[in-house]
């Protein structure tokens, strides 16, 4: 177990960043079509090909997920994506022709400092293409990718990534991009919220204060409402239909809570996509599901934490520090 998504058979990871520009994506490559659905909970969502992932709709599976930086612009990079996977002769068959099916979101991080002069087309596309191209069973973590250029309340975002297995020996994976408006931390720091679900010291090992500090529930909030959202890929090896993937992303969203105070806002973009590689049948279609979904949660809430744990403040003037500038000591 490496402790990331990618300890799911059939998934890998890829990313691709500028950091002149501030920004990147992150490419989820499923190794075969994967049956997936989504849940958002954010006001303001930024998201492509997502609509097909509803359990009445037609197509089966997907080829991969991206997320990208670069707000409504970092859609483009869903085109890199399938310009790749169109090279390696994947795709939804229609007749002889094949569609790479690349559901995508974005976050908001075009006032992060970065040079965001980019002529007629925007980069995602390329970064989309070269996320795809590197994707491995490996990634580093923090300000990378889709996390590069990410923020939270009072430190720097980025990605992060978890894994677990459940006592039913299903492989749960989760891959999150933390650009949120609330406060990872508790008070300011250096307490995770999603201390009570931590690993082997992942994020510092440092528990949660006694007492909780008086203005813990008060927590800063981003300046920029608009500026902000959470993304999380959600992965298994369990046997799952669309239904059943949608149940799953739902159950997995109560890991953003864990992890994040507050959550959910108007003006984010939260969301959660839930995909099956289909190794493993459930042994019992709602308690082994519910197990399922609540193993995801943690490992959501954990994901999040690294994310913020591992970045590295951006090289701009003003930008804000990392957790690790402030606490690492």
């Amino acid at each position: 177990m490496r402790n990331l998504i990618t300890d799911v058979p059939g998934v890998k990871v890829g990313n691709a960043e500028d950091t002149r520009l501030g920004s990147g994506s992150t490419a989820v490559i499923f190794e075969q079509p994967a049956t997936a659905s989504i849940d958002i909970r954010g006001g303001g969502p930024g998201t492509r090909e997502t609509a097909l992932l509803g359990p009445a709709q037609t197509v089966g599976g997907i080829d991969a997920v991206i997320l990208s930086g670069g707000s409504a612009f970092g859609l483009d990079a869903a085109s890199g994506v399938q310009a790749w996977l169109k090279e390696q002769g994947r795709g939804f068959a229609v007749g002889a022709v094949r569609v790479p099916i690349v559901p995508a979101a974005v976050i908001f991080d075009l006032n992060n400092g970065g040079d965001k002069d980019w002529g007629r087309f925007p980069p995602y596309r390329d970064l989309g293409y070269a996320a795809a191209a590197s994707a491995s069973d490996t990634f580093s973590l923090g300000s990378i990718g889709a996390g590069t250029g990410g923020t939270v309340s009072n430190c720097k975002g980025g990605l992060g990534s978890a894994s677990a297995q459940t006592p039913d020996g299903f492989t749960i994976g989760a891959l999150a991009v933390v650009n949120a408006v609330g406060s990872v931390l508790v008070d300011r720091g250096p307490w995770f919220w999603a201390a009570p679900f931590e690993q082997n010291g992942e994020y510092g090992g440092r528990g949660l204060p006694q007492p909780f500090p008086p203005g813990a529930f008060d927590p800063p909030i981003k300046g920029a409402v608009r500026a902000n959202t959470t993304l999380v890929v959600v992965a298994t090896d369990a046997i799952l239909d669309k239904a059943q993937a949608k149940r799953l992303a739902v159950m997995a969203q109560c890991g953003l809570p864990r992890a994040i105070y507050p959550v959910h806002a108007p003006l984010d973009g939260d969301l959660v996509f839930a995909a099956s590689t289909g190794r493993r049948p459930l042994s019992d279609p709602l308690f082994a599901l519910t197990k399922l979904g609540m193993a995801a949660a943690n490992v959501v809430a954990r994901a999040i934490a690294r994310g913020v744990y591992e970045a590295a403040a951006l090289p701009f003037p003003g930008a804000i520090k990392s957790w690790k500038d402030q606490f690492g000591r």
